[in-house]
């Protein structure tokens, strides 16, 4: 029988470079795999990469003496915090260290890695990294799709030279296409394609802000005629009208209310100060304008009678690297009573 070889993740990890390397990772957002898809259990990429190599890579103690197996423990140490940093992830020179350690280890012939719920991927793309054979399921289709894309679909392409027109018009200047480099120029070139032939034809149905900013999302309210007869006024159904409550980026909608026409507008505020409640509780819904309270049997009647309006709240938009809350205006208003599916 084969005795048991104790593997250096069962000794000793580096565990301060690869605990810091792991949290700046959530920081990271150009090229990293999470930015691809939101997956709510992502896995670092530093932390599965170093599990992997340590899991595989046989300890010093083993043929060593401790004081010599200390030494020899150190370099892989140094081998290991290379290995975990972002800038590293595709540096063939630290890869190649780690694998000939591998290989070291399992006499060239490294296990396959099988990873029966991936998720996100993130440890099947790092085996993938380390040159090993990756395996991967899920039962959630979306988990799927993404490790799919993070690890089958570009080995498929690998060293392949980019087939769209404008690369094939540089004939005599194709490049240095290692790895996926190729595909991820398709890639870009005809999603910038797809992306301007969305704008022409239906980028007039998406108005920017006043001040030119793209806007990413339009904040509306479904509404219905307040059963108070004195009254009559639409009257908005909503459970919060706070946008963010982010610490020094608070934003909420101010309800602006005319009880002389019956009428409200929404105005965006920010700054210090409290949302006002909604109008929209377990109980049942209050009017906005002559405060009666609605309930839902009244409210979902109206919905089953097609009776039901809608309102623009807010429009978000992109700012410098935040969100920009605006209130809405007329254009936006027009534009969404236009477009029909």
């Amino acid at each position: 029988m084969t005795p048991h070889r104790k593997k250096l993740i069962e000794v000793a990890l580096p565990l301060d470079a690869i605990n810091k390397e792991s949290a700046r990772e959530k920081s990271i957002r150009h090229g990293h795999p999470s930015t691809l898809h939101l997956w709510w259990a992502r896995r670092p990429l530093a932390t599965c990469r170093a599990v992997l190599f340590a899991s595989l890579v046989d300890d010093p103690s083993n043929d060593l003496p401790e004081e010599e197996a200390k030494v020899e423990r150190d370099r892989l140490f140094g081998i290991l915090e290379d290995l975990v940093k972002w800038e590293n992830s595709n540096d063939e020179n630290v890869l190649g260290r780690a694998r000939v350690e591998i290989m070291r280890s399992t006499g060239n012939n490294p296990p396959p890695v099988l990873d029966p719920f991936c998720g996100g991927g993130s440890i099947p793309l790092e085996a993938q990294r380390l040159g090993l054979e990756a395996h991967g399921s899920d039962l959630n289709p979306v988990a799927v799709l993404i490790t799919k894309a993070l690890i089958e679909i570009p080995s498929k392409f690998v060293g392949q030279p980019p087939i769209n027109p404008e690369a094939r018009g540089n004939i005599g200047n194709e490049g240095n296409w290692r790895g996926a480099k190729g595909l991820a120029e398709d890639v870009r070139y005809y999603g910038k394609w797809m992306r301007d032939e969305a704008q022409k034809r239906i980028g007039h149905l998406y108005p920017k802000g006043p001040n030119g900013e793209f806007v990413i999302a339009w904040i509306w309210a479904r509404t219905v005629r307040c059963l108070n007869p004195a009254c009559g006024a639409k009257m908005p159904l909503v459970r919060s009208f706070w946008l963010s409550k982010k610490q020094g980026k608070k934003a909420w909608i101010e309800p602006v209310v005319d009880r002389e026409k019956k009428s409200f507008r929404f105005e965006v505020r920010t700054g210090e100060g409290l949302s006002p409640d909604g109008t929209v509780n377990r109980q049942g819904a209050t009017c906005i304008v002559c405060n009666t309270a609605v309930p839902f049997s009244y409210v979902r009647a109206e919905g089953k009678a097609d009776r039901m309006g809608q309102q623009l709240m807010a429009v978000v938009a992109e700012g410098q690297r935040e969100r920009v809350y605006l209130a809405p205006n007329e254009d936006h208003a027009a534009v969404a009573g236009k477009a029909k599916p």
